[in-house]
């Protein structure tokens, strides 16, 4: 059985830090992209960082670039986020992907799993 469970999230003041983590099961870790997507209330799903074999650590979103960053252990199949300088509209359940292949994408139909999602919330 196939599964990603997040941890890390939660409430935090702006300018602070989290680190959201994944732990991979079920599937070959090394075989997969692995990345990070977020949704907020009433805005549409956006891809926030991947990680692939081939790619390494790519960044889609400008907002995020020098602040969010990803890197995995692959001895422990957990992929990491660890986002500083939080801002209010980082606001958002942050789900943890899965692709098989060792490219990344912004598009979330190209991620096999999906994992439940940490909620993280960044009051001004």
């Amino acid at each position: 059985e196939v599964q990603l469970v997040e941890s890390g999230g939660g409430l935090v003041q702006a300018g602070g830090s989290l680190r959201l983590s994944c732990a991979a099961s079920g599937f070959t870790f090394d075989d997969y992209a692995m990345g990070w997507f977020r949704q907020a209330p009433g805005k549409e799903r956006e891809g926030v960082l991947c990680i692939s074999s081939s790619d390494g650590a790519t960044t889609y979103q400008d907002s995020m670039k020098g602040r969010f960053t990803i890197y995995s252990d692959n001895a422990k199949n957990t992929v990491y986020l660890q986002m500083n300088s939080l801002k209010p509209e980082d606001t958002a359940a942050y789900y943890c992907v899965a692709g098989h292949g060792r490219h990344c994408s912004s598009s979330y139909s190209y991620y096999d799993y999906w994992g439940q999602g940490t909620q993280v919330t960044v009051s001004s």
